[in-house]
């Protein structure tokens, strides 16, 4: 069993999960739950990075974490880990760089299996006209982190 936190910040509620000194999950609560958890202190230290990366003053990650799915997800999960803070990149695109132009719902569904909101930007994939589409987190928090990128570069 993963131990887990639960941390506020001005732009929503995230759980992360923990599991042999990994974060393993890191997602979006739409509403305060009854137990916030036990923060352990790789937990603490992805909550103050995180912390940094909402006001504007980091752009990366060191934290250890680990991904856990299909072959298929674990390629689209690390082309997202190469888009570039404060750029976009659409399904499409995606599709192509993991060698398979047509598979453009296939790495919306990755997407949206991502375990890692944030960590693994999945945030930075558009539609192909450049629109705000599907994001686990919700759309909202979406346009905040795109636009938080924007305003950073």
């Amino acid at each position: 069993m993963p131990a887990f936190a639960v941390y506020t910040f001005s732009c929503g509620i995230f759980r992360i999960e923990e599991r042999d000194g990994e974060i393993s999950s890191l997602s979006v609560l739409s509403k305060p739950p009854e137990d916030f958890g036990h923060p352990t202190e790789v937990m603490d230290r992805l909550a103050g990075q995180l912390k940094e990366y909402f006001r504007g003053d980091r752009r990366t990650f060191d934290v250890p974490y680990s991904l856990h799915g299909t072959e298929f997800q674990r390629r689209v999960w690390s082309e997202l880990s190469h888009i570039p803070y404060g750029e976009t990149r659409s399904y499409r695109e995606i599709a192509e760089a993991v060698g398979n132009p047509k598979a453009c719902r296939a790495v919306g569904m990755a997407n949206h299996r991502n375990p890692l909101l944030i960590l693994v930007p999945c945030h930075r994939v558009v539609g192909s006209g450049g629109g705000l589409v599907g994001y686990g987190g919700g759309l909202k928090l979406k346009e905040f982190l795109l636009e938080l990128e924007r305003r950073s570069r």
